[in-house]
């Protein structure tokens, strides 16, 4: 038998009926200040629109974003998640690595000291 979802005691069925601010104190306090603060309305819509299209029965565009309080991401590539039901009351950013493993290559010409003697390419 599956283990069934639960947030704070809380079913998902009866988390999808409560209002924003019976869910905000379900949260932690520093939570419920940024829920406090409000969800950016550009963002809010294009969420929006990918859920029509879900819902549509077509795969929905991914939605890309810079939005520091949505998601922080180091760099200049973008983290493709899914949002699931155990992701609640969690910010989009503690999915998104920001560091990746570091992968060396070949010292370069004059990187040691016995590498000034090979040719560069040419």
């Amino acid at each position: 038998m599956a283990k069934e979802f639960s947030f704070q005691g809380k079913a998902l069925k009866e988390l999808q009926e409560l209002s924003s601010e019976e869910f905000a104190k379900l949260l932690t306090a520093r939570k419920r200040r940024s829920l406090k603060h409000g969800i950016d309305s550009a963002l809010l819509k294009r969420v929006e629109k990918a859920l029509k299209e879900k819902n549509g029965g077509k795969e929905p565009k991914t939605i890309r974003t810079h939005k520091r309080n949505a998601i922080i991401i180091h760099g200049h590539e973008f983290a493709i998640l899914e949002v699931q039901p155990e992701m609640l009351g969690h910010v989009l950013g503690e999915f998104a690595l920001t560091r990746k493993r570091l992968q060396h290559g070949k010292a370069g010409i004059g990187a040691t000291k016995s590498s000034t003697a090979v040719q560069a390419r040419g």
